[in-house]
């Protein structure tokens, strides 16, 4: 059983309210034990001064007045008995003690004093004097502390609710830009360029000052790495098409086929990594709102069209959503591309049960993939030829353009295997209208 938490709030809350607590329950403790001796000298003072006047009235008042003066002198917590009182052994008791030297020191000099314990589960004393015309007197004393108000324990519970409150709100001040740093550090998309807000403390400003520059960094190397596939692509493009205006003048035929048909792949690999370069690079078009189940079926028909076999199932309601209508289409043709390379048939399907997002899925027949490589094959140039190819394999450039311009969309791509054979390819978008 693991008792100390693990989240940093957790930990940081347990150990400053702890010790809040232990600081006011001492200083609790400490103003206690002074009120407790301040009430225990005022309680016996009075004691002292009272029992001195009533012992001194009812002394020198008549034998037949005594009885209805002991209402008016009878306190809280102990009364007069004309009479000699009960029985009993000596008091043993601190509190009792306390009295019994109070009540000596005030009537032992004109009165001669015994005292004994009532029985009892507390503590209950009885003084025993005789006045000066030899009637008993009995003084019934219960020793003990002034009651604590009514109102101190809801003081207490108040003040223990307002230390937790004000420990949370603190802790929570400090544990904050954790938090913030773990989700930025988390939604870190080296296309889009989101800087973390440089708000408060100034430690947490220049954490997020040091965190944007290093976004910064990133986003720059991956421009400089995107421009230089980008130009290198570009530049290949025209010594590519010399070749091919050469070679289509060469006498051998089987010779210039072969060699026409390594020209047009490596024609198709510069034209994706022109493409991968631009799908890194921040998205300069513009939102547009549109019926996501009218568009899909408008890319499904444009496959029907042309002999694909893409089947769209369409929901009843309208599905309006604010996305970059040319980007979505791009990865959604690669999508479609891909799985009807490897595969017999697609179907495309929306899933519009959340309210904050909708799911597009494309799903196929083929060999799927490994469980190993879901992920990397959104990396570029990443084949797995073994499992999914059937003639080439393709540029390994289709899944990753599709991932980079997903992510600009503020969606996410996602790959999984089908039980029953195949791939199934979804993609996460926001739900804004």
């Amino acid at each position: 059983m693991r008792l100390w938490p693990r989240s940093l709030l957790a930990r940081l809350l347990l150990v400053v309210l702890a010790g809040l607590l232990l600081a006011n329950a001492l200083s609790l403790t400490l103003v206690m034990v002074e009120r407790m001796h301040s009430a225990r000298t005022v309680m016996l003072g009075n004691l002292e001064n009272d029992v001195a006047t009533s012992v001194a009235i009812l002394d020198r008042l008549p034998a037949s007045e005594r009885a209805a003066w002991l209402p008016r002198l009878e306190r809280g917590n102990y009364r007069y008995i004309l009479g000699t009182g009960e029985p009993g052994a000596a008091p043993t008791d601190k509190r009792s003690q306390d009295a019994i030297r109070t009540l000596k020191a005030t009537l032992a000099a004109h009165y001669p004093l015994s005292f004994t314990a009532v029985p009892g589960a507390i503590s209950h004393i009885q003084a025993h004097l005789t006045l000066r015309d030899g009637a008993p007197l009995t003084i019934d004393l219960i020793p003990r502390m002034p009651p604590v108000a009514s109102w101190l324990p809801v003081v207490l519970i108040l003040q223990l609710l307002v230390l937790a409150v004000c420990s949370w709100i603190a802790v929570r001040q400090v544990v904050r830009p954790f938090s913030h740093f773990t989700r930025a550090v988390d939604a870190l998309d080296p296309a889009a360029s989101t800087p973390m807000t440089e708000k408060g403390p100034l430690e947490v400003q220049r954490a997020a000052h040091a965190f944007n520059a290093m976004q910064a960094r990133i986003q720059s190397y991956l421009r400089e790495r995107a421009q230089i596939l980008a130009s290198i692509s570009h530049d290949l493009q025209t010594p590519i098409t010399r070749m091919k205006l050469r070679v289509e003048m060469a006498g051998e035929p089987e010779l210039r086929d072969k060699i026409l048909n390594d020209l047009d792949n490596m024609s198709r690999l510069v034209r994706e990594g022109i493409a991968y370069a631009r799908s890194s690079e921040s998205l300069e078009e513009t939102s547009l709102k549109l019926e996501l189940n009218a568009w899909i079926n408008s890319i499904a028909c444009d496959y029907q069209d042309i002999g694909k076999n893409v089947h769209f199932q369409a929901g009843e309601a309208r599905l309006p959503i604010v996305t970059r209508p040319q980007a979505l289409r791009r990865v959604m043709t690669n999508l479609l591309d891909n799985a009807l390379k490897f595969g017999e048939h697609a179907a495309i399907s929306v899933d519009d049960s959340s309210d904050s997002e909708v799911i597009i899925h494309i799903v196929d027949d083929g060999p799927g993939i490994p469980e190993a490589e879901l992920e990397a094959v959104l990396q570029p140039f990443y084949r797995v030829e073994t499992s999914r190819n059937r003639e080439t394999g393709g540029t390994g450039l289709g899944l990753a353009i599709a991932a980079q311009l997903t992510a600009q969309l503020e969606g996410k791509l996602r790959l999984e295997n089908r039980n029953g054979g195949g791939l199934d390819v979804s993609i996460t978008l926001p739900r804004r209208e």
